[in-house]
Formats: structure tokens, sequence, C-alpha cells
């Protein structure tokens, strides 16, 4: 499965951290956002990595060049920002078949592979991961409802009023269906091509969306202080398993000793 990285953005909310790179080559714990998504990625089996870039394209280009631990990257160019389903509408002409879509300014420790697997089932056009937040804070995302079965009935980009507090993550499974909405998408109100609308044409259409409720965290690195959280919560839980490892050891040196 292909997989499309979102990584055009300038992140003018990050700096001074962006004056001279894009907003996905900024550092989190030692390396950049995007080889994060590159490593989540490959871990989930992508084949290839299709990187939409426009500011500042020539950091993210040199830094990697043709792949990525030996996945090849092909780059797509945004012009212009005008929001996600206009970058997606860049990687149309590589894409054949069901594929991944991560945001490039997301940090996961979560269950992605559960929204891989569900779309792997052939029942859903469409899964992405969704997070439930303090009902304030609702207003800042795309906002969906879901029935019963956790499939998406409503989708809606930053209401003013939020009808649930469950909210899109920044990483989505499609099949290439999402491409002839994107196309028929018209601009929002702040002016961009908003993904959510496009998911809400394929629901209009009458095809089945699945919401894959979230299993761990993830921090949309937004601002400076987003960046320094997720710095934060990666080093613990490295802590956190480098403590279980040595525990782990500690026990089989212990069952060693007492077999001697």
């Amino acid at each position: 499965m292909k997989a499309v990285v979102i990584a055009a953005g300038e992140g003018t909310r990050l700096r001074p951290l962006t004056e001279d790179k894009p907003k996905g080559m900024v550092e989190i714990d030692g390396k950049p956002i995007l080889t994060h998504c590159f490593e989540y990625l490959t871990d989930l089996g992508a084949d290839e990595l299709i990187v939409v870039v426009g500011y500042k394209k020539e950091v993210i280009v040199s830094h990697y060049d043709d792949e990525f631990e030996g996945v090849p990257i092909t780059y797509t160019h945004q012009r212009e920002p005008k929001g996600i389903a206009h970058a997606l509408l860049t990687a149309e002409e590589h894409i054949d078949d069901d594929f991944m879509l991560m945001l490039g300014d997301n940090i996961f420790a979560a269950n992605l592979a559960d929204v891989v697997d569900r779309q792997r089932e052939d029942r859903a056009d469409a899964a992405f991961l969704v997070e439930e937040v303090p009902m304030e804070e609702a207003d800042r995302y795309g906002v969906c409802d879901t029935n019963d079965y956790g499939e998406v009935t409503d989708i809606v980009e930053k209401p003013d009023d939020p009808p649930t507090n469950l909210v899109l993550t920044g990483f989505y499974t499609f099949t290439p269906a999402i491409f002839h909405a994107c196309h028929l998408v018209q601009p929002s109100g702040r002016g961009e091509y908003e993904v959510s609308d496009a998911i809400d044409l394929l629901l209009r259409s009458g095809r089945t969306i699945d919401a894959v409720k979230m299993d761990g965290w993830r921090i949309d690195v937004g601002y400076p202080e987003d960046r320094d959280e997720a710095e934060r919560r990666l080093q613990e839980q490295r802590g956190e398993a480098s403590a279980e490892t040595d525990a782990e050891s500690g026990t089989e040196t212990a069952d060693a000793s007492s077999n001697e």
C-alpha cells in the first residue's frame, strides 16, 4: 500500500523554528517530524512514500533524496497553500489502489495499524483514526459523528458548535474514490479545500467510512509548546521501554542464577 504524506505547510505558528525550514523538518527527539512519520508508515508496510512538498521544499528533498530506508520517495508540489484536499490531488496520478494518508505534522504513539487493517477488510471506502477531546477544544478540528457500528454519519470542519467531541487525528486510509470527491470540493469559509468536505461528499454518495478510536496518544505539532510536549512524551516512552527491558533482563539473570 502506498502512503501520501502532506508536508507542504509553512508552519507560521511554529516560528522561529520554521524560519529556515518547513514544518515537517522541525526536530523532535533528535529527528525531523517527517522522519517519525516515515517510520510509522514503513512500519505499516508502505511500499512507496508520496510526499507533497511546498514551502522550502528543497530542504526536504535534499535531506531525504529519493528513498527512506529502502522505500522509494516520489515528490509532488503544492504550489499554493489551499488545503489538504488540494494537496492530495497533486498525488492523484501516482495512486491506483487503496492508500494511506498522513499529515506530516503529527507525532503518534497509537493504533495506526487498526486503521490499515480496517481498510484491508474491503468493507469500507475509507477509515481514519479519531480521538475524543474536551468539548471546548473540538472546534479546532474536523469533527465527526458515528453510529453504533463505528461508521461515520456526519463530518464537519472546525464547526462553531461541534456536534460531538470526536475529532480527526491526521491519519486516514482511502480508496481512489477520494480523488473524485476532492475535485468536487468547493473552498471553505477560510478559502481552503478541506479533506473533511471531500469525506462528506463520499458519505453523501452512500459510501461507507469507518472511524477507529485512538488507543494511545498523538500530538498535532502546531506551536512550539506542542513540539516540547511531543519530545517529552517520546522521551518518557523510551524511558519506560528501557525500564521494562532492564526489568526483564534482571528477571532472566535471576532465573539463570537460581538454576546454577
